[in-house]
């Protein structure tokens, strides 16, 4: 009979004791249950509506912690109560072979149990695109807690006879090493001690690799601490044969062995975390590295670089965690610095000065943020904030800039940093152009500028409002002292003489009076703007917090100021206030303009003067309605210039109405100039099965009466463009999905000198409606009808995003009259470019808010998608690749209850017959091992 070595013959012991057991069975089919239950129910997988397993791995910690302690609980303490512990202790082969043999046994069945949640993530990348980087990780982590917790529960199960005493006592303890890195134990710590307990925590380090980025320091404390424990687990075996009161040579080195072991596992823990070790990340797109264009921008640094992050002691409990892995990211940028980045952390709370300079220097102050414990809810001033400073210039990002808050459907939030590579790297950018700009920002300013407060007298307004007056005086007075003549101010009451100037302001741009809750019949005005001789700029008065202001104004300034940063001239269509706000008049662009405002100086254009600003290095149009030929002249003369114009058109508009969705005309004045380049915007809209979610007001009829509901739906108005209708081209190529609103047909005729471009198309399975019914209709018993492809259409995919470039021909033979005849470019260079986008409502804010409201997180898609088209077409291609890498922009596609019903069915299903396939690898097993018997007893 053939030897084999004593750990294989132990495993293979174990494994066949585990099976023939039924409790084997029960618990493996509990722990798949459950899992799945979690996955599907726990965190509602399909409500979340984002395409990943973290939801798994989030409770993986704690299911480990019964599973392990299941698998282990019999393996010594069998061996004590049946007496066969004695047989083990006196065989020849050294004791930790036994202990290997059962852990090795262990750690197979762990893997089986994980094996049977592995259909989860097969069923998300089937149906959506799953990055596989996270989820290779979490399985990784997964197994190497799970090994942790097995040589734990080895240890416990040696040191009793009791099977049900080892599993109570190894959840505990298993327990206690999760809960000593948890939230629920750190955040009775400060920042620093909580993160020193987070490096003892199981459950912290495995939810820094599932999210895809392995270090090494992370795998070595796993692997040092399951060690650790195998090695108590043999020393408590080999103490079995001591005499309980003797002292022999050979018991004082085992106790020196195992305390020399224990204490050289602790000090290289400690001695790794100190080492510069690179990390792994795993993520598609690098999510936590940074990326190349980042690495090309620090090789044009010639002067130091300072970074540093300002993070309080104590701070949010959802802050917590995201400081360590923001620490992490920026330690990138001074490695890949080489020199030329200088990084520092400090928490302002403890050195007055670095918060007074914080403050006065940077307008850096703590954020109030409400905590709670078991004993009391308290407001606590806390400092996340990261200052990029270079030379003269600094930028700084503050909590709001660098996460993302996601509302699950039970009202849980999920905090993620969002794109804290693309914030700081485009911080980066901003001070090194701005520092070789010259530095000071009024140096770049022509024409004076003037701030005009519109504010009532101080007797009038709220006292947090006057103090927030006294403190924006003295900085302004700071701010026009050092700008040579090129800035001032002055503040007005809109209420004096006779409130002439506040029906000035009311019928200029509809500022009307303010309330606050406390004291609503009490009105007061406090309006800021930023003029010069050409445009009028409101600044944002946010929270009216003093040390936000000179941020505020040093961004609007900077609209005024010849900088690094090219001009978009943005024309969007003038809608009276008063319509504005009940959602009527046309489609409203307010979060378009302060997107782009955050990387480009924007011009509102007013087209209809035939002209458009001479520093306008792109133009921008989006709904434009009714232009007139002077308008047209304007646009057609920057095209024939060598410029390119992005336009959002259509001959449909949607708006809200009594409660629901009203299809309304929309002339744009631009058909006969299209069509004389070749592009034709049909007047239908386009319906997809491969849609997004809208919250849709519903009409619901019950007898005589209709009812008007809000339901968030799939809605085929609204088209889920994934990457299999997206272009590998500059403009889209990063954007993993991106939802397309109320969008009609557009076909380009190609022509000679032309270079026409798909950038975007809907599915296959999509065809035209009429837009009549726009709203979901249900039935007396509140069931959705569906919405029904005309008879006799056939399904089609559409293009959605188009760019045209070459030459082209002007539209005029002569300029109108009052241009004189002059100044006519009758043909375009090569450069000219169009990028059309037929709707006129995509990007407006009534589709963007409702895009919110759908999917629980603020949606930057089509904001991304026009930031892109700019930087592409202007040549500034550094941001491009990683403006999209947010951790909730890869969502499910739509589908109907019953597919959803059907996979959930498929996964509990997959995991039964995981099971089943097990037993009959069993039943295998045994008929092999016996007829291997009677083969070799000659029977």
């Amino acid at each position: 009979m053939k030897t084999r070595p004593v750990a294989r013959r132990v495993a293979q012991k174990e494994i066949g004791l585990f099976f023939a057991s039924p409790v084997a069975w029960l618990f493996l089919g509990s722990f798949a249950a459950v899992c799945l239950f979690v996955f599907f129910w726990g965190s509602s997988f399909f409500a979340r509506n984002i395409a990943d397993v973290r939801p798994l791995f989030q409770w993986m910690p704690i299911l480990l912690i019964f599973l392990c302690s299941a698998l282990t609980m019999r393996m010594w303490s069998e061996e004590r109560r049946t007496g066969t512990l004695e047989h083990v202790l006196i065989q020849p082969s050294a004791l930790w072979r036994f202990v290997f043999g059962k852990f090795r046994s262990c750690l197979c069945l762990l893997l089986l149990a994980l094996i049977s949640t592995v259909p989860l993530p097969v069923t998300v990348a089937l149906i959506a695109d799953l990055d596989w980087g996270p989820v290779l990780a979490g399985y990784l982590a997964s197994f190497m807690l799970g090994a942790l917790y097995i040589a734990v529960g080895l240890f416990v199960s040696s040191r009793t006879d009791n099977p049900i005493v080892s599993m109570i006592a190894s959840v505990i303890l298993c327990g206690l090493m999760f809960l000593s890195g948890s939230g629920v134990f750190t955040d009775f710590f400060s920042t620093s001690t909580a993160e020193t307990l987070r490096h003892f925590g199981t459950g912290s380090r495995f939810s820094s690799i599932t999210r895809g980025v392995i270090d090494i320091r992370d795998l070595f404390f796993y692997i040092s601490v399951t060690f650790a424990f195998l090695a108590l687990n043999v020393y408590t075996l080999e103490r079995e044969g001591w005499a309980r009161l003797a002292s022999t040579p050979r018991q004082r080195h085992w106790r020196a062995g195992i305390v020399l072991v224990i204490a050289n596992l602790i000090l290289a823990n400690m001695w790794i975390e100190k080492l510069p070790i690179p990390r792994l990340d795993v993520t598609e797109g690098k999510l936590y590295s940074i990326s190349q264009p980042s690495r090309e921008l620090l090789r044009q640094l010639h002067e130091p670089l300072l970074i540093r992050g300002y993070f309080s002691g104590r701070t949010h409990p959802m802050l917590a965690p995201l400081e360590p892995q923001l620490r992490d990211l920026i330690r990138e940028y001074e490695a890949a610095g080489i020199g030329n980045v200088r990084v520092e952390f400090t928490d302002p709370s403890l050195h007055p000065e670095q918060e007074r300079e914080a403050n006065e220097r940077y307008g850096i102050l703590p954020t109030p943020f409400q905590v709670a414990d078991r004993y009391q809810s308290a407001l606590v001033n806390a400092y996340f904030n990261v200052l990029v400073q270079y030379g003269s210039e600094h930028v700084t990002l503050s909590f709001s800039d660098l996460i993302e808050v996601r509302t699950s459907t039970s009202g849980a939030a999920e905090v993620l940093l969002r794109n804290p590579e693309f914030d700081i790297t485009r911080a980066i950018r901003d001070v090194l152009y701005n520092y070789r700009s010259g530095g000071d920002l009024f140096t770049g300013i022509d024409n004076p500028v003037e701030l005009i407060g519109y504010v009532s007298d101080s007797a009038q307004l709220p006292p947090q409002l006057q103090a927030y007056k006294n403190s924006i005086e003295a900085q302004l007075q700071r701010a026009e002292d050092a700008s040579d003549g090129k800035f001032s101010y002055r503040l007005i009451d809109p209420e004096a003489q006779g409130a002439t100037v506040a029906r000035q302001i009311y019928d200029q741009w509809g500022f009307t009076p303010m309330r606050t809750a406390e004291e609503a019949d009490h009105e007061f005005y406090f309006y800021l703007t930023l003029a010069d001789e050409h445009q009028v700029v409101q600044l944002p008065t946010g929270t009216f917090n003093p040390g936000e202001f000179r941020q505020a104004l040093d961004s609007g300034l900077k609209r005024y100021a010849r900088s690094f940063n090219r001009t978009i001239a943005l024309a969007t269509p003038a809608i009276d206030p008063q319509l504005r706000e009940h959602g009527l008049g046309g489609p409203s662009f307010a979060n378009l303009e302060r997107a782009l405002a955050r990387d480009h100086r924007i011009v509102l254009e007013d087209l209809t003067d035939g002209e458009i600003s001479p520093e306008a290095d792109i133009v921008v149009v989006t709904a434009p309605k009714q232009l007139g030929q002077q308008a047209i002249f304007a646009l057609d003369q920057f095209l024939m210039r060598g410029g390119t114009i992005i336009i959002a058109t259509s001959g449909l508009t949607v708006e809200r109405n009594n409660g629901g969705l009203q299809l309304r005309d929309w002339s744009s004045g631009l058909e006969e100039w299209l069509a004389h380049n070749g592009i034709h915007v049909q007047r239908q809209l386009i319906m997809d099965r491969q849609q997004s979610k809208f919250p849709a007001p519903v009409r619901r009829g019950s007898g005589d009466y209709q009812f008007n509901d809000v339901r968030i739906i799939d809605y085929p108005f609204f088209i889920d463009v994934r990457r299999d209708a997206i272009a590998r081209h500059a403009i889209s190529g990063s954007l993993p999905q991106v939802t397309m609103a109320w969008m009609s047909p557009v076909d380009v005729e190609r022509r000679d000198n032309r270079r026409v471009s798909k950038v975007l198309w809907s599915s296959d399975r999509a065809w035209l409606g009429d837009g009549a019914n726009l709203m979901p209709r249900s039935n007396s018993d509140g069931e959705l009808q569906p919405w029904q492809r005309p008879a006799g259409q056939a399904r089609a995919s559409f293009d959605l995003g188009i760019t045209v470039q070459g030459r082209f021909d002007s539209f005029f033979a002569t300029p109108p009259v009052s241009h004189n005849g002059e100044n006519l470019v009758a043909r375009s260079p090569e450069s000219a470019r169009v990028v059309i986008f037929p709707s006129n409502d995509f990007l407006s804010d009534q589709v963007l808010t409702a895009q919110v409201h759908a999917s629980g997180t603020q949606y930057l898609g089509p904001l991304e998608l026009i930031s892109n088209t700019i930087d592409w077409a202007l040549q500034e291609e550094l941001l491009l690749n990683i403006r999209s890498r947010g951790h909730f922009n890869r969502t499910l596609p739509s589908m109907e209850r019953q597919a959803q019903f059907s996979l959930e069915v498929f996964n509990y299903a997959a995991a039964l017959t995981w099971l089943g396939l097990l037993a009959l690898w069993h039943k295998l097993r045994q008929h092999r091992q016996r007829r291997r018997y009677t083969r070799e007893l000659g029977l």
